[in-house]
């Protein structure tokens, strides 16, 4: 269990994701032609998935560091010493991080992200986030 969090602060992030997980449900029932074809899907999606995995990485990072659990230096670290407090579990490091270079990716290479993937990220991996919310709201005191 965490104590030591801004309650506020994690309630608003988790609610964040969640209002972006429900816009991109909707953006999931897309046809692929239609989606692919029109740019406001694609970059709606992009935002989307941008900013929920960095609302994502703003939450674990909060948490190490309100609970002086050491200083990440990357963003598989941080999700290291999640799973080494029993936050997370540890099968989920790989994906996280994944999801981590993905919005890197998104960010710096902007350029060079498939259309493509942005469609099969959003069709297969947004449980990847509702684990993480379920995961952070039972390990705190809500």
């Amino acid at each position: 269990m965490i104590n030591n969090v801004d309650l506020p602060k994690i309630k608003q992030k988790i609610m964040f994701m969640q209002s972006n997980l429900e816009k991109l449900n909707k953006l999931q029932k897309i046809d692929k032609y239609i989606f692919i074809e029109d740019f406001r899907n694609v970059d709606s999606a992009k935002y989307l998935l941008q900013v929920t995995i960095e609302a994502m990485l703003d939450i674990s990072n909060h948490i190490i560091a309100r609970n002086r659990w050491g200083r990440p230096e990357t963003n598989k670290e941080s999700f290291e010493i999640l799973a080494n407090q029993g936050i997370i579990e540890k099968k989920y490091i790989n994906t996280y991080f994944a999801m981590a270079k993905f919005r890197n990716r998104i960010v710096h290479m902007y350029f060079d992200v498939n259309n493509e993937i942005i469609y099969e990220i959003t069709q297969n991996n947004l449980k990847d986030f509702e684990v993480f919310i379920k995961t952070i709201v039972k390990n705190i005191n809500f």
